[in-house]
């Protein structure tokens, strides 16, 4: 019988630490539902002390998800931990996973704290976390630029005031998968030392990109947990991927040897899920769900996937939740466009359906045919919307290479007009600026990325923006035949959240 190995996903605490982006509670609280269904076995759900708005976050998590054992992450410090404890309370099964720097950089030039202290504060941090409940992790940060004995001594010292799962986190990328094998075959003979109840475990990211071989590796060394965060986001260059981690394992059982409890047909939504919330696009040759994962362009290729799909393809795509291409067009009726959301499992009530149709027959009037990445756009996008937001009714852009655009836009408002035009540098910068004014909200563009759903010239593409108001951040999407369109529907989408913030504050 294979040993169990365990899955803890991170997506909602170190894959937020990724640049720009600001998932709000009802964000994590909708990826944590996914994650669950995913079936990973451990939610890490935020760092509760961090802000208040993390707390919520997971405390939210810890009362509305069942499943998986939801956790927080928290520093050595008294306060930490008690909030990480707090905001667990209503958790069925939870953890407090706590950190401490034992690199020599770090403990010098962050912490100021000779290895002394930083072995007190790891033990006093760990007992204070085992008295709120029974399953403590530690991570001894920065763990492959540590002296390894170091390393075993504080581990150690962590398993006698309680600790259960022993992590050790490449938190910079910088180990190779042999130089791991011998840390994390050093910290499983000399810590684990036969107590089968302390779990070994591996949490790495990807400055080299080594993340997911790194934490594969481990696994022969006795590791029997992986921390990951989905589509591998994260800090710098990210995280082990989760999902890259589930299908290894399932797709290489023979050589690993160990199970796991992931059902991998949900892996492909939840890909979606994180991207759509965070802004995040998937790179088109990601491994697992990357829009190419299972593309063959090259005619030798086609002709052995033709004869058997795995001449060419190691993995069924439906097992990560892939289905076939979907094509509408502007002939295509409400039965059709039904029939295509049921076969993608799409259910949506009568106002985000006829919402989505309407959008869906403007966009097949442009382009002839939509596709399966389309249409799961069209609907992302138009089930985003509330009623309260403000809807763009219209958009035109006046102006030419000698002189500067003119915007204007026709925003509707529970059956209120909005007009407001402005003239930009160029004519995405117009229609923003107008839209600005519109809602009369200050903002500034912090990222901006057009990703084309389909190849052609009539093609359609997704905007994802990040605007800044104040010192706060808002994600926008907006899917159009035309860029300006596009940009103009994810600028209204992030100005409705801005706008939404602000009364709510005023509340």
């Amino acid at each position: 019988m294979n040993d169990q190995l365990i899955i803890l996903d991170t997506t909602l605490r170190d894959g937020e630490q990724a640049p720009g982006i600001a998932l709000s509670p009802d964000d994590k609280v909708a990826i944590a539902k996914q994650l669950a269904k995913l079936k990973v076995d451990i939610i890490e759900a935020g760092f509760a002390a961090s802000s208040p708005g993390d707390f919520e976050s997971v405390s939210r998590i810890a009362a509305e998800v069942d499943g998986p054992v939801i956790a927080s992450l928290a520093r050595t410090h008294p306060d930490d931990i008690d909030q990480a404890a707090d905001a667990l309370k209503a958790a069925s099964q939870k953890r407090i996973h706590v950190f401490m720097s034992t690199s020599p950089i770090h403990m010098e030039q962050m912490l100021r704290m000779t290895p002394d202290e930083v072995l007190a504060s790891v033990v006093e941090g760990v007992t204070r976390a085992k008295r709120y409940v029974e399953d403590v992790e530690f991570s001894p940060q920065d763990a492959t630029r540590s002296d390894p004995d170091f390393i075993v001594e504080v581990c150690r010292a962590a398993v006698a005031a309680g600790a259960t799962t022993i992590n050790i986190p490449d938190t910079v990328g910088f180990a190779m998968p042999e130089d791991f094998v011998e840390l994390l075959t050093k910290v499983f003979d000399d810590v684990r030392d036969g107590n089968e109840d302390v779990i070994i475990s591996t949490h790495c990211h990807n400055d080299l990109g080594l993340a997911v071989a790194n934490s594969l590796s481990a696994i022969h060394a006795g590791a029997r947990q992986i921390e990951g965060a989905i589509n591998g986001i994260g800090e710098r260059a990210g995280n082990t991927s989760t999902e890259e981690i589930i299908m290894a394992l399932t797709t290489r059982a023979d050589h690993f040897g160990v199970d796991i409890g992931a059902d991998t047909t949900e892996i492909f939504e939840t890909s979606r899920l994180v991207s759509s919330l965070t802004g995040y696009p998937v790179q088109f040759n990601k491994a697992v769900v990357g829009r190419n994962a299972f593309a063959h362009e090259s005619g030798i290729h086609q002709h052995g996937v033709l004869r058997n799909r795995e001449t060419y393809e190691i993995m069924d795509p439906a097992a990560v939740g892939q289905t076939s291409t979907l094509v509408l067009g502007k002939h295509s009726g409400r039965a059709a466009f039904s029939d295509a959301l049921s076969k993608l499992e799409i259910h949506l009530d009568d106002e985000a359906f006829q919402r989505s149709f309407t959008r869906f027959k403007e966009l097949a009037d442009r382009k002839g045919e939509i596709s399966e990445e389309g249409l799961k756009a069209i609907v992302a996008e138009e089930t985003g919307a509330i009623d309260h937001d403000m809807k763009l009714v219209s958009l035109h852009v006046a102006g030419g290479s000698h002189e500067a655009p003119i915007a204007t836009v026709v925003l509707d408002k529970a059956g209120d007009t909005v007009t407001s035009s402005a003239e930009g540098d160029g004519m995405v910068n117009a229609a923003f600026v107008a839209l600005q004014d519109a809602y009369g909200i200050a903002a500034t563009l912090a990222d901006y990325r057009v990703s084309p759903l389909e190849s052609g010239a009539d093609a359609m593409a997704k905007v994802n923006i990040i605007v800044q108001v104040g010192a706060t951040t808002y994600s926008g999407q907006g899917v159009s035949t035309d860029v300006v369109e596009g940009s103009a529907r994810a600028m209204v989408s992030a100005l409705n959240k801005a706008a939404s913030a602000k009364s709510d504050s005023a509340d």
